[in-house]
């Protein structure tokens, strides 16, 4: 298992401290690079910027990718660590040209975070360096590595008696071999892992303008439809409103079938009812990805007005 400690911004940890949401998006402004340093399932710590040398939180790793400003806002909102959006855009200005405010961000997406009160944060490991800006990986087999995922199991699972920051705690037990956590999604995550599954295209038609495009849940989160890709379809925003509404839905063989009720109700739908029978112009590569059956035959069942 691998732990990243990362770089962070004081500001950005003290307001997502305060509201403890359930998933962050980890921004860097002026990264272009991939990150490659963890896997799905690995913990991303969040090391705050000096004088404060301390380890102070941290969350699941699910993914890294590239968004749009416009993305970022509406999939995490102020879970981005900020209030609103002009806020949003005033913190990326801080440290790139307006002519280059296009230029898409780049996203550490974290679920399940968690923010430790001062007295349980960890001093930074001895082998920890004032020059790096970025951050540093450790792996749970090397000795620095297994030290340093000790004390953050330690705090995760409550198993340690608070001490004020800088002083040293007494040693806790070691829990096991590190393992990776499955990652349990929330909102925003579901969002991005949807719309990157389907190759930021919809999957009716193709299309790729990203502001019109939207994540679907096949069966809906209020009905106890769970923040999984095999739940999701990303479609173009009108497709998905007549989705939700029953007017069209997708067979288990990924075939768009179209309402009767579109033309019985509103006298029109044609460029719709083009589509019947077509097959799902963009699928996931992953077959774990793919629409799971049991969301498309609960969406036939429950929701689609035939």
């Amino acid at each position: 298992m691998k732990l990243f400690v990362g770089v962070t911004n004081n500001d950005w940890f003290r307001y997502l401290t305060a509201r403890r949401p359930d998933e962050v998006n980890f921004w860097r402004p002026r990264s272009q690079m991939e990150f490659r340093a963890l896997n799905p399932g690995d913990i991303f710590l969040f090391k705050l910027h000096s004088p404060l040398d301390y380890i102070a939180g941290g969350g699941v790793y699910l993914k890294h990718t590239f968004l749009p400003l416009h993305l970022a806002w509406q999939s995490f909102g102020d879970k981005n660590g900020v209030p609103d959006f002009k806020t949003f855009e005033r913190a990326i200005l801080a440290h790139r040209p307006a002519e280059k405010m296009h230029q898409q961000l780049g996203c550490t997406i974290l679920v399940e975070p968690f923010f430790w009160p001062e007295g349980e944060w960890i001093q930074v490991p001895s082998d920890w360096s004032k020059n790096i800006v970025a951050g540093k990986g450790y792996d749970t087999a090397t000795e620095s590595g297994a030290a340093l995922w000790t004390q953050v199991q330690a705090r995760i699972t409550g198993k340690i008696s608070t001490v004020p920051a800088g002083h040293v705690a007494e040693e806790p037990a070691r829990y096991g071999a590190p393992r990776l956590v499955k990652p349990r999604l929330g909102q925003g995550a579901f969002r991005i892992e949807v719309t990157d599954a389907y190759q930021r295209r919809c999957a009716v038609t193709g299309e790729k303008t990203l502001p019109a495009l939207e994540a679907a849940h096949i069966k809906p989160y209020a009905d106890n439809g769970p923040h999984e890709v095999r739940n999701g379809l990303l479609l173009r925003s009108d497709l998905h409103n007549l989705f939700d509404q029953g007017y069209l839905t997708v067979t288990t063989d990924h075939r768009v079938e179209v309402s009767r009720r579109i033309r019985e109700e509103f006298q029109n739908g044609r460029h719709y009812y083009a589509l019947q029978g077509q097959r799902l112009e963009v699928l996931p590569s992953a077959q774990d990805y793919l629409p799971g059956v049991e969301y498309l035959e609960w969406h036939q069942n429950n929701i689609f007005n035939g």
